[in-house]
């Protein structure tokens, strides 16, 4: 094996490369970043595709001058490794190592940080603004993925880019599947460009008909973009680019380095925005990311030989919990919809699928769509349940408030991955559904202790009359057995876990078992807490409360949530308009962005572990 990898300390010492060492750099980038990958966990399949247009963009532009933005970002590992960061590159997703995703404060080379999709074309559109407005001289160029095209931001911004005409180039990275497969109108008429045989067949035609003109070559930009509008409209491919004001171009192997050097050398020379419309193959050179594309988009540390997981869990998550309850429900009641927004498998609502498959809609990486078309559903009658990590709800919040809460419609929001999801960083945690959520009138606002409780609360919710959501982890659960059949929990009333004196401890959610854990280090010590599974955020069990921090005078609030409008803030409040006189402690996830590391590492920096917890408990007894 070669070490090219090892001498490219930026994006400049691949310039100097010849053809055959630039084929060779690509297997060292793959190798180098499964190698990480199996290791460390991270996203495989996307950046195994995109190894040879991260170079080819590198050889044609001059990054930092010329400004690359990548999409979502979780294909931006061989774009890390081009531009310096081979010697980091084993740190990637640990704490204080280098992000999964492009972060401004990491490089000069990461033009605009992203974690979420479908926001590459509207930053450059601005970038390319800036530099007009400044007279300044430099590409742009938005990589975006055929997934994020169902993201309406992205339509926005196309729409836009071809109303002002700026310089501005945008690579169109077409493999067909984003994480899961890709729905809608836009991915199948994307498939049929890339498919048409005749395309194809004319487009070979024609430029080798150009290139045995004389004189051909870059001077000829003006000519070839011509031959391509006319070829354009001949195969009917690209005109719904066309028509949005941009050039299109393509669609061109993404595979094939140098006939991408070419592509993007002559694309960088005309005016106005165009799209290249890139074909690669997801999880390309790994044969088991190529077999099963969305099972190696995202993975854990796995065996390289095998692919097998090497983290596997006996104890159901808290995903599959969610699953099994959906499926049972759903099997009582034919108005359960499930919906979600590009995460099927994520969500564990691809089994629900299976069995329902007309009663369940995967609309594309599109939150606000998702929760307006669950209104829809509501409103005709059906029990919507949309299910959509925490993070990515975020997406859709005017849609929450305007389309379903004003109207009090029976929508259930699931959220997985709330609170600390480990190691893909600030973009990704759930760690502000409590505070936006309670703060919306309707909103009734849950969150389980366990995956037992997760069944029932979902019954709870979808047999609510008007909008509720519940909230849990990434992960397994604690283990305990799943209690049938599912029964509704009364709104508004907590559990009492365990009765004290000394002082309460409150928690909701995951947080309760760490509470548990909390109150037996304070037995040790001598002093007796209540404890108080809250269950719901909105409306609080104010009675529950108010009694058990009157007999003790001191609480402890526990929440993976940011402490502003969260949980505590709710007690707090609480307290405030009783005119109840007491000491309160309330631990959550502080002002401040969480960066990646270990889970268990994080809640532990923060102080959501259970010696944290008791030590402020003992802090407010003494």
């Amino acid at each position: 094996m070669t070490h090219l990898l090892e001498s490219i300390k930026s994006s400049k010492d691949i310039k100097v490369l010849t053809k055959q060492q630039l084929h060779l750099l690509a297997d060292e980038i793959r190798e180098e970043v499964i190698n990480t990958v199996s290791s460390n966990g991270g996203h495989l399949g996307p950046n195994l595709g995109v190894t040879e247009l991260a170079i080819a963009l590198h050889y044609v532009f001059d990054s930092p001058k010329d400004k690359i933005i990548w999409d979502v970002g979780h294909q931006s590992y061989p774009h890390k490794l081009l531009t310096g960061r081979k010697t980091q590159f084993k740190s990637l997703r640990k704490h204080g190592g280098i992000s999964g995703y492009p972060k401004i404060a990491e490089s000069e080379h990461d033009a605009f940080g992203t974690g979420h999709s479908s926001t590459s074309i509207s930053a450059a559109l601005g970038m390319a603004i800036a530099r007009d407005l400044k007279k300044e001289n430099h590409n742009i160029i938005a990589v975006i993925g055929d997934g994020a095209l169902t993201g309406g931001m992205s339509f926005e911004a196309l729409n836009q880019a071809g109303h002002l005409q700026k310089n501005l180039i945008i690579i169109l990275n077409d493999n067909q599947m984003s994480i899961s497969e890709n729905v809608g109108a836009l991915s199948s008429y994307l498939s049929n460009i890339v498919k048409n045989p005749k395309y194809s067949e004319i487009r070979n035609t024609v430029r080798d008909a150009i290139m045995k003109l004389p004189g051909i070559g870059e001077k000829a930009a003006d000519t070839v973009g011509h031959m391509e509008d006319l070829l354009r409209s001949m195969s009917k491919s690209g005109m719904f680019f066309k028509a949005l004001g941009l050039k299109y171009f393509g669609p061109i192997d993404g595979h094939d380095l140098e006939g991408m050097i070419k592509a993007l050398r002559n694309i960088k020379t005309i005016d106005g925005p165009l799209l290249l419309h890139v074909v690669t193959k997801k999880g390309k050179g790994y044969d088991h990311a190529e077999q099963n594309k969305e099972k190696y988009h995202g993975v854990s540390p796995f065996n390289i030989s095998s692919g097998e997981n090497l983290s596997k869990s006996t104890v159901m998550s808290y995903t599959g919990a969610f699953t099994r309850a959906m499926i049972k429900l759903a099997e009582q009641d034919k108005r359960i919809v499930g919906l979600t927004a590009a995460m099927p498998k994520g969500t564990g609502l691809d089994a629900f699928g299976k069995q329902f498959p007309e009663r369940f809609f995967d609309v594309g990486i599109a939150e606000q769509h998702c929760v307006t078309l669950a209104a829809g559903l509501a409103k005709s009658g059906m029990k919507p349940v949309a299910a959509i990590y925490s993070t990515f709800l975020q997406r859709g919040y005017d849609q929450v408030i305007h389309d379903v809460c004003v109207q009090n419609l029976d929508v259930t929001f699931c959220l997985d991955r709330a609170g600390i999801v480990g190691e893909d960083g600030p973009t990704q945690h759930g760690v502000f559904d409590l505070s936006f959520l309670s703060a919306v009138p309707n909103m009734v606002v849950m969150a389980p202790k366990d995956e037992n409780e997760l069944g029932h609360m979902l019954k709870t919710a979808i047999d609510h009359r008007g909008p509720a959501s519940l909230r849990y982890p990434r992960g397994s659960g604690i283990g305990v057995a799943i209690q049938n059949p599912y029964h509704s929990i009364e709104i508004g009333t907590s559990e009492l876990v365990q009765k004290g004196s000394d002082v309460s401890l409150i928690g909701i959610g995951s947080c309760v078992p760490t509470i548990e854990s909390a109150a037996k280090l304070l037995e040790s010590r001598n002093i007796n807490a209540e404890i108080i599974n809250a269950r719901f955020m909105k409306p609080l069990d104010e009675r529950a409360i108010i009694k058990s921090i009157k007999k003790t005078g001191r609480v402890v609030t526990v929440e993976e949530n940011v402490i502003q409008g969260g949980f505590g803030s709710a007690v707090s409040q609480l307290l405030i308009d009783k005119g109840i006189n007491a000491d309160i402690k309330c631990i959550g996830v502080p002002d401040s962005f969480v960066e990646q590391g270990p889970a268990s590492m994080l809640r532990k920096r923060i102080g959501l572990n259970p010696e944290n917890i008791a030590q402020s408990a003992q802090q407010l007894v003494k």
